[in-house]
């Protein structure tokens, strides 16, 4: 579905209460579950008390061994779903290995840090294997035993043909985001890698959506899995979605009318090219605006620091592509502008997504030009 077909009617929504979703309870705190009393203090230093509804459904499974399919919208609280269990699954068993696979480099930098949370103190290791990082520190930090690698398929494809990495012995697989692998083309790489591993290992896949690719590797990879969901709809109830009408000549003015507005505290700005996010964002530090700007032509290491930036309030607005429109977690971003329409209508979901996460208020504005 290219950009002219998408009705723009599907970015208006006015978020007033006109729907009542039946609000999922969840069953479980953190503390009810039979797990490592380590990994207990660690979750609770961290201020988790009570589970997300993914989290209420799938970490029971996980912990009895099951695979799992777990179907959630962004921001729902996935990456604990599966790094809780199979954590005290190692905890339990330090032989167990765990591969974690997800698109984007920084998805798998954010995974990292919410293991280095939970994992603290336990004495298990955690490499992450991505390009835009240096492959030879990655080839050092796996010549040492390691329970999880946090990796992008390119990358770990690579070091696997270096014979720097041996699938065979890991017995867990996490397959996050695995709508997002297959649009960006991983889904021969995601099923060399599959076949590497053992047959007899534990799954889990988590997507947002199910397509036909998708349920094909189900199918083909996972035994028997259950299967949770607590997608509620394409798009988050609690983001007010609206489309504002501009030329190409007025669109940066508009943009810098919209900036000045006290309620845009934290903005990610999407654009369709790397070379255009590189101009607007000097547009805007021109004009004395906090930017940075995050895509593929950027170093990693400056896109990590572009991140941490908009993380902390040093910079308010962060311009992207979609290479960032997954992985990024940021807490309280009041406003996605589509600077540039979205290619398709599941790249606007997921480009919104980044904001009104954990049941928090957030607004999405698309730039329709005519």
């Amino acid at each position: 579905m290219m950009v002219g077909k998408i009705d723009v009617s599907r970015f208006i929504n006015k978020a007033t209460v006109t729907e009542t979703i039946e609000e999922y309870v969840p069953q479980h705190q953190f503390s009810d579950f039979a797990i490592h009393a380590k990994l207990k203090d660690n979750i609770a230093k961290k201020g988790y008390i009570q589970t997300t509804p993914i989290q209420d459904k799938a970490i029971p499974h996980v912990l009895d061994g099951k695979d799992v399919v777990g179907i959630a919208n962004t921001g729902t609280g996935k990456t604990a779903a599966f790094l809780i269990p199979l954590i005290n699954k190692v905890f339990t068993d330090k032989t167990q290995k765990v591969l974690i696979m997800v698109p984007t480099r920084e998805l798998a930098v954010q995974i990292q840090e919410e293991y280095e949370g939970f994992a603290k103190g336990s004495g298990l290791r955690a490499v992450t294997c991505i390009g835009g990082a240096s492959i030879m520190n990655q080839i050092r930090d796996l010549r040492y035993p390691c329970n999880f690698i946090i990796g992008t398929p390119g990358r770990l494809k690579d070091l696997i043909e270096r014979k720097r990495l041996n699938l065979s012995d890991f017995h867990n697989l996490v397959l996050d985001e695995a709508d997002r692998m297959v649009d960006m083309g991983f889904i021969q790489d995601i099923k060399y890698l599959l076949s590497l591993m053992p047959a007899d290992r534990q799954s889990l896949f988590f997507s947002a959506t199910i397509s036909k690719e998708i349920s094909s590797l189900i199918h083909g990879f996972l035994r028997q899995p259950v299967t949770v969901s607590v997608k509620s709809g394409d798009t988050a109830a609690n983001v007010e979605q609206d489309i504002i009408r501009v030329t190409k000549t007025n669109k940066l003015e508009v943009l810098c009318e919209l900036l000045k507005k006290p309620e845009f505290t934290r903005v990610l700005i999407f654009g369709k090219t790397k070379r255009g996010v590189e101009k607007l964002t000097v547009a805007l530090q021109k004009l004395e605006y906090k930017a940075e700007s995050i895509h593929g032509d950027k170093p990693q290491s400056k896109r990590q620091r572009a991140l941490e930036q908009f993380k902390k309030g040093v910079v308010r607005i962060l311009i992207a592509t979609d290479v960032a429109a997954r992985g990024i977690d940021v807490s309280d971003v009041s406003h996605v502008i589509n600077f540039d329409m979205p290619q398709t209508y599941e790249d606007y979901v997921h480009r919104i997504g980044r904001t009104g996460r954990a049941n928090k208020k957030g607004v999405a504005l698309t730039f329709v030009e005519g």
